[in-house]
């Protein structure tokens, strides 16, 4: 949403919290662009329990797909490193 964040975690949590930063905010600009809240912290709850949502689903078993979480992974992890590169530069 703009705005960055510093997160102390251990040093072998660092990509995976990079990972679901990178989640989390592909799911605020979704929600941003349905246009239906302005409100950030709406926004940010929004996205919230949409991610809620799909850990519950795959918790259940239902409208799971692995292949397709792994895909998502690997994209994220790309966004992360590039973007982490172009910061370096």
């Amino acid at each position: 949403m703009g705005r960055d964040f510093c997160v102390t975690c251990p040093n072998e949590e660092e990509e995976e919290i990079q990972l679901a930063a990178a989640y989390l905010d592909k799911k605020i600009q979704e929600v941003r662009a349905e246009g239906k809240f302005v409100d950030s912290d709406r926004i940010a709850i929004i996205a919230a329990l949409g991610i809620t949502h799909e850990l519950l689903m795959m918790r259940h078993g239902t409208g799971f797909d692995i292949d397709e979480f792994k895909r998502r992974i690997v994209s994220l992890k790309k966004k992360v490193d590039d973007a982490i590169t172009k910061k370096e530069a």
